[in-house]
């Protein structure tokens, strides 16, 4: 039963990464015609989803610790390498890079890092959830 909700929970992180960067906020900008209104949106949405990549992460890190502490377990452990690599790129994107952007702060260079951390927790998270996703040997 715990692998099934774990299962879920890496679906749902990657899921909601895949919905607002590759759907939602490009949506935004196409359909709103105001690219400062659909910024202030996209910031809006970009925040909810650390939230989610913390809620998602730290309940998946303490899963893969029980499972870790019942055996040693190289495939546990490279899923929290995953894990905590996706969420210190969503840290870092919240408070280093998205306050420099709504400061309107060289704004090309710090929207394309941004960008680049976005990617780099979603190819994480789907890392996870492949990995996760596999049959058993």
């Amino acid at each position: 039963m715990k692998d099934r909700v774990a299962l879920l929970l890496a679906a749902l992180w990657w899921g909601s990464l895949t919905t607002i960067g590759f759907l939602v906020v490009p949506m935004l900008f196409a359909k709103l015609g105001n690219p400062a209104m659909a910024g202030n949106f996209a910031g809006r949405l970009f925040a909810a989803q650390s939230w989610v990549a913390l809620a998602c992460g730290l309940a998946l890190l303490t899963y893969f610790r029980s499972k870790i502490q019942e055996r040693v377990d190289r495939s546990s452990r490279v899923a929290v390498a995953w894990i905590v690599v996706a969420l210190l790129l969503a840290l870092l994107q919240e408070y280093a890079v998205a306050p420099r952007i709504l400061a309107r702060e060289n704004l090309g260079l710090w929207h394309s890092l941004g960008s680049a951390m976005y990617l780099g927790q979603w190819l994480c998270a789907g890392v996870l959830l492949w990995r996760m996703g596999r049959r058993p040997d």
